[in-house]
């Protein structure tokens, strides 16, 4: 039997540390080439992104997200892992504030 190959679904995932339009800009950027276009929801708290990816490439999407500093709420992080998302979320951010200030110009 031949599996079906690139099936991709559409999926929500609930974010920690997405805080403002900064963040929203750098989860867009950082994850199109691997994951494709990604919607971020900042009206609601838990943040929410959305995007269509195979189900083989949710791993890679949590550690990408983490790397990041916006670990999946589902996650479960040490301690020393949470400070440490949580610090790579403002600088996350602040270049997403910075990459937004550049395409205004």
């Amino acid at each position: 039997m031949a599996r079906n190959k690139g099936f991709k679904i559409k999926k929500t995932y609930e974010v920690k540390n997405v805080k403002c339009g900064g963040c929203a800009s750098t989860l867009m950027k950082d994850l199109l080439a691997e994951f494709g276009e990604v919607e971020v929801n900042l009206d609601v708290e838990p943040r929410k992104i959305t995007l269509e990816m195979d189900k083989k490439d949710e791993e890679s999407l949590k550690l990408k997200l983490r790397k990041l500093g916006y670990p999946l709420v589902s996650d479960e992080l040490s301690a020393f892992s949470t400070v440490s998302t949580t610090a790579k979320s403002f600088v996350s951010c602040a270049i997403g504030k910075i990459d937004n200030m550049d395409k205004d110009k």
